[in-house]
Parts: structure tokens; C-alpha cells; sequence
């Protein structure tokens, strides 16, 4: 079961994995006073992680803070430091969606020192890059952007390293890193390069929906701030919707863009695509 939530994550199926966590979670939490205690703690932690980042994405972050708290639970009960980790980065993301910024990263900072000694481990580098790239985020989020680039530099250096996998589904390695600094980068810093990694990143080197659609819909914000490329934003936001539809129809910063190119558009540059996607938005 827990690999079908997975899987319906991965392809932002976000409505069908909420609809399978209840039970899941129920179950496997009666499972951790069974004999096979620790496998279920594993698993509990993968799916209450796996709930956090749903219901984030969904737009309920104080829902995803509880998930992740329950991820922590699991993990300490476990007292495996790898999964210590892996809940510490489903705490750090829920506390910088609920405006947190300042706790986001002091869980992540904490986390990678706690976390470092066991960057050998098979599952501990992806782990420890992972926490390096929400430190980023919550940099970003504080407008310290020297200090997230240098968080991101880091976490590039570790995934050159380590190159691409997908242990505990957080698709780490260099492209990933790419697609965190895209959306780093598309707010606060340079749209230009944004573009710029755009041009240089495969993103279907990571085969989930869950972060490809960040490569389409980010180099689309980064063009609508530019300027002058409209047509070809208007492009990658349809391609965004097609992979992962529900994540595009509940974004507040893509319904922004939306917005922006709609007020330039006068019908010339796309005006019927982007009324058909923003009346979607609006139901969706």
C-alpha cells in the first residue's frame, strides 16, 4: 500500500494518496506494538512524511506540520539517525510553508551537524543533501540569498558526489539541486538564470511528475518576469498542468502568473490558453 501512495504522490495525484493515508497510517501505526516493530516504524515514517508533503502541497501547511511531527515521532522511536533526518526535513519544509523561516532552519541546521557523521550510509548522503537544500530554502525565505546559494553549493557538491538516485523517494542528486536553485532563484534572485539552468537541465532525469513539474512551472515564472518570452511561458505552464494538474490548479504563485500574463496578453499572446487555465485554477 505504501508504495501506491507513493507512487500516486510521485505523479501529484495529491486527492487519491489523501484518500489511501488515513487507513494507511491507522494501520501502520497499530503495527509498531507488533512483532515487526521497527520495519512498521520504517514505513510509518515514510508515509507520515509522505502525508506532510501532500497536504503542503495542497495548501493546508499547519496539516503538514502535524504529519511531519508524526514523522519525528517514528523516527525517534526508531532511533535510526537516518530516519531522525528524513523527518527533520519534513519538519524544516512545514515549518518555512507555515512562515516559519527562522525554525525551518534551525531544524535543518541542527539536523545536517547530527546527520553528518553518517553521510557514508547508503540512505545518509541523500538524507543530509536534502537538508542542505530546505536550509537553502529557509535562507531564502529569511531574504538571506548569499546563504542560501551557499547552502546550494554545498548540496551540489555533496550530489556530485554521490550522483542521481531515488532512495526514500527525495530524488536526490545533481538535478534536483538544479531544480531547487531554479526555484530559489525565480522569486528573490535572477530570473535570467533561472532560464539559464533551464537550458542546461534535463528534468526528466527524475521520472516524478512531483519534480519535473517545478522545471516547467518555475522557468515559466522566471520568463513571465523577464518579459518579452510570453508565448513560451504560456507553453511550460500547459506542459506544468499536463504532468501534474492538481499541483499547478493550487498554486498561489503560479495563479500569479497566470494573473500577469492574462493583464498582458490583449488576446495576442496566448489570451484563450491562459483564461481556460485560469478559470481551472479557479475551480481546481
Amino acid at each position: 500500500m505504501l508504495r501506491w501512495v507513493d507512487a500516486l504522490h510521485q505523479a501529484c495525484d495529491y486527492a487519491g494518496a489523501a484518500r489511501l493515508l488515513t487507513g494507511l497510517l491507522r494501520d501502520l501505526h497499530a503495527e509498531t506494538a507488533g512483532p515487526d516493530q521497527a520495519e512498521a516504524l520504517r514505513l510509518l515514517c515514510d508515509a507520515a512524511s509522505i502525508a506532510a508533503t501532500v497536504l503542503r502541497c495542497l495548501g493546508f501547511p499547519a496539516d503538514a506540520w502535524l504529519g511531519a511531527e508524526r514523522c519525528r515521532d517514528a523516527a525517534d522511536a526508531s532511533g535510526d539517525p537516518v530516519l531522525r533526518g528524513q523527518a527533520a526535513y519534513a519538519l524544516a519544509r512545514a515549518a518555512v510553508a507555515c512562515g516559519s523561516y527562522q525554525r525551518g532552519q534551525t531544524i535543518a541546521e541542527r539536523a545536517v551537524d547530527d546527520l553528518g557523521r553518517y553521510a557514508d550510509r547508503a540512505d545518509g548522503a541523500e538524507v543530509l543533501g536534502s537538508l542542505h537544500l530546505v536550509a537553502a530554502l529557509a535562507s531564502r525565505s529569511r531574504q538571506r540569498l548569499d546563504d542560501s546559494r551557499d547552502w546550494l553549493n554545498e548540496a551540489a557538491e555533496l550530489a556530485r558526489r554521490t550522483g542521481e538516485s531515488n532512495l526514500l523517494s527525495m530524488f536526490w542528486g545533481p538535478t534536483n539541486v538544479e531544480l531547487w536553485r531554479m526555484s530559489i532563484e525565480v522569486d528573490d534572485g535572477d530570473p535570467g538564470r533561472v532560464v539559464e539552468i533551464a537550458r542546461r537541465t534535463d528534468p526528466s532525469a527524475i521520472s516524478a511528475g512531483v519534480r519535473q513539474v517545478f522545471y516547467y512551472a518555475d522557468t515559466a515564472r522566471a520568463l513571465a518576469r523577464l518579459g518579452g518570452r510570453d508565448r513560451e511561458a504560456i507553453r511550460l505552464l500547459l506542459t506544468a498542468e499536463r504532468i501534474a494538474p492538481q499541483h499547478v490548479r493550487t498554486s498561489a504563485e503560479l495563479a500569479a502568473t497566470v494573473l500577469t500574463l492574462l493583464e498582458r496578453s490583449r488576446r495576442q499572446a496566448g489570451g484563450m490558453e491562459l483564461r481556460g487555465l485560469r478559470e481551472r485554477m479557479q475551480t481546481g
